[in-house]
């Protein structure tokens, strides 16, 4: 059946056999990521179509995968969260007591990271985000977020929505300041990724560990690499534990 197509139509790469043969493919294939893929697929005669590379223009509005299905990722990562976490997002007042409300921290304020922030408000929770671009912050406090300021960041307003790679000082500092809010967060939400290269590191291990126990961490950039060191690429669940403590690492392939 394929062997009789000449145009393919798929969402990854990973989807493509490798025995096929002068055909043209359209799909989300991250081709900067990618390039060795690339370079076997030139070889095989494949002609590729690429949309995640599609200008994030108002123009090309109407065929922007990334956005779409960007802002579908942020949503669910919410919901997944809510589902998965032991207690309510909202504050809750009973006859036993109260409930505090959930705290989340998400990081990346893009397509993403606005409608997790929208969603979880929504539902109630506390949130907590923080972007290297200082021109999201009014988009965040609409929303009803607090933003985390950290000084010192590259200009990524030029970056079509993604993070841009930051100086060793500023990463620094970046740590610092993460590290603060992830060890208070019930939930991060992480959405970072750089065009072309490895999705950076924004929790580390040791900031996982000074997380309270039964913390969720859902990683919308798990595709390129993953925002956290423990990430695996997958599209479910890879857990964690030491010392008693259970942590849910949720991969979400947003594309």
């Amino acid at each position: 059946m394929l062997d009789a197509a000449d145009v393919l139509l798929s969402i990854h790469s990973d989807e493509i056999p490798s025995s096929l043969k002068n055909k043209i493919l359209i799909g989300v294939f991250q081709p900067l990521y990618q390039k060795d893929l690339m370079n076997s697929w030139a070889g095989q005669q494949l002609t590729s179509f690429s949309l995640d590379m599609l200008p994030r223009t108002t123009r090309a509005q109407s065929m922007d995968v990334l956005s779409s299905q960007a802002n579908i990722a942020g949503y669910k990562a919410v919901l997944l969260s809510a589902d998965m976490f032991s207690r309510y997002f909202p504050m809750f007042i009973t006859a036993a007591g109260s409930i505090p409300p959930a705290k989340l921290l998400i990081l990346g304020a893009g397509v993403a990271g606005l409608q997790a922030i929208a969603t979880a408000k929504r539902l109630g929770a506390i949130v907590e985000v923080f972007d290297t671009r200082p021109q999201v912050k009014e988009e965040v406090m609409s929303l009803g977020g607090k933003f985390v300021e950290v000084e010192g960041a590259a200009d990524a307003s030029t970056a079509g929505g993604y993070a841009v790679e930051q100086s060793e000082e500023f990463q620094q500092k970046q740590k610092a300041k993460i590290a603060e809010s992830v060890a208070k967060a019930d939930i991060v939400i992480t959405t970072a990724q750089i065009p072309g290269k490895k999705a950076p590191i924004l929790i580390t291990i040791s900031m996982i560990e000074s997380m309270k126990k039964g913390s969720i961490i859902i990683d919308i950039a798990a595709a390129t690499g993953g925002n956290t060191e423990l990430t695996k690429t997958m599209k479910l669940f890879a857990s964690w534990s030491n010392d008693c403590r259970q942590f849910r690492i949720t991969s979400i392939d947003a594309l």
